[in-house]
This record gives C-alpha cells, sequence and structure tokens, in this order.
C-alpha cells in the first residue's frame, strides 16, 4: 500500500482514500459518541453552523472544543461524553483539528476518521477494500501532532503487516505534546481519563466513515465485515 502522511494544508487535490487521524480527541470521542448508541455525527464546518443545526434539531447533541459555550449540550472529551447515553441520537460535532481534516477531503470517495480506539477495525477496512493507495491526514499541529503520525502510520502498517506492535507508536502518542497539554491541564474542557482514554487501542470494533449526505458531512460506525 502506497501511504502517504499531509498535514491539512498539504491538501491540494482530493485523494481517492483518506483517512484523517485525530487522537486528541476527536475522533476518540466520535468513536465513544457511537459506543454511546448514537446513529451518525455531522461534521460542521464553524461553531455557527453547528448551533444553527442544532437550532433547527433540538434534539440533537452538540459538542466543541474548549470550555462549556451556551448553546453547546457538552465539549470534546471522552471522559466527559462517556456518561451520557446517546441512543438513537445525532450528535453534532465541531473541533478545532479533526472535523476539519475530514471536510477538507470530503469529495474523496472513501473516508475513514480514526484514532488508535478504532485502528484496527480501520486498517481491516483498508485491507478488505484493497487500498492500494491511502492519503493519512494528520490534522493536529498543522500535521506535526506526532500523536496523529504514530497512529497514522500504525494504521498503515497494521493494512499490510498483522503482526504490527502497537507498543513504540502508542508510547509516541503519550509523549506527545497534546497529551502533556492534556494532562497538565493548558486545555480546556478535559476530563483527568482524557489521554489514558485517548490510548486505549482497539477500543471498539467499528470503523467510522464519513461521507456526503446533502450538504453536510456525515460520520457513521463501519463493521468490520464492510
Amino acid at each position: 500500500m502506497d501511504a502517504r502522511f499531509l498535514g491539512i494544508a498539504e491538501l491540494v487535490e482530493a485523494p481517492a482514500v483518506a483517512v484523517v487521524v485525530d487522537v486528541m480527541r476527536a475522533f476518540t470521542v466520535a468513536a465513544w459518541a457511537f459506543g454511546q448508541g448514537a446513529e451518525k455525527i455531522v461534521l460542521a464546518e464553524s461553531l455557527d453552523e453547528a448551533l444553527a443545526l442544532k437550532a433547527r434539531h433540538p434534539e440533537w447533541v452538540a459538542l466543541k472544543d474548549g470550555p462549556p459555550a451556551p448553546g453547546f449540550d457538552t465539549v470534546n472529551s471522552p471522559g466527559l461524553l462517556r456518561s451520557i447515553a446517546l441512543g438513537g441520537r445525532t450528535v453534532v460535532q465541531k473541533t478545532t483539528a479533526g472535523t476539519v481534516g475530514a471536510l477538507a477531503v470530503k469529495e474523496a470517495s472513501l473516508v475513514l476518521c480514526a484514532g488508535f480506539v478504532v485502528a484496527e477495525a480501520t486498517a481491516q477496512l483498508l485491507r478488505s477494500r484493497g487500498c492500494d493507495s491511502v492519503t493519512f491526514v494528520v490534522t493536529g499541529e498543522d500535521g506535526q501532532a506526532d500523536e496523529d503520525l504514530a497512529c497514522a502510520q500504525y494504521i498503515a502498517r497494521r493494512a499490510t503487516e498483522a503482526e504490527t506492535d502497537a507498543a513504540e507508536f502508542l508510547r509516541r502518542a503519550g509523549e506527545s505534546r497534546a497529551a502533556s497539554e492534556l494532562a497538565e491541564g493548558v486545555r480546556q474542557g478535559v476530563h483527568p481519563d482524557d489521554v489514558a482514554l485517548c490510548l486505549e487501542l482497539d477500543r471498539f470494533p467499528f470503523a467510522m466513515a464519513a461521507t456526503l449526505e446533502g450538504s453536510l458531512m456525515v460520520l457513521r460506525p463501519v463493521g468490520r465485515a464492510a
């Protein structure tokens, strides 16, 4: 498999297959939302769009990065989200990096969103689809976030080498700038368990695929057999 690792700003054209990686925390949160029963996640382009969608659909659950804010139900924290029952509900998510990365490749024929919690299922889906060329979008820190790059490299390796050990990739993620900022409380809207939850390998048995549904980019869980 020909794997490329690019930051959002380096995307000059839509790839055929894109895996958008945001470990800390957008797509760990998305996986937890599905784990809590959410039906789908709408990836909003802006805070204003997220609030407008929430206003039109009061039953939807809106979340964002940073501290709590009027109009939003919760924040982009897996530790906080895991206590919210989401059975059958729609989540609206707007984050600094992850949702931006997914929207940047919305024209790709296959868009997967990933973190360590869905790494194996994502690698299996790439294998089952016979993806020969994959662009991994490293969303954090202008493409320099080592937790996202480590996860992307691990998924790429697992897609072709089933015996790849995750230990070194998880170590890099755990020593990343994002992990330190979350652990030290530099970022707002954080639960003490967030870093550990973001580093929980293969917590969920599904991949996550984003597709355009009308004008909206919608993320849904995809089973291993898909």
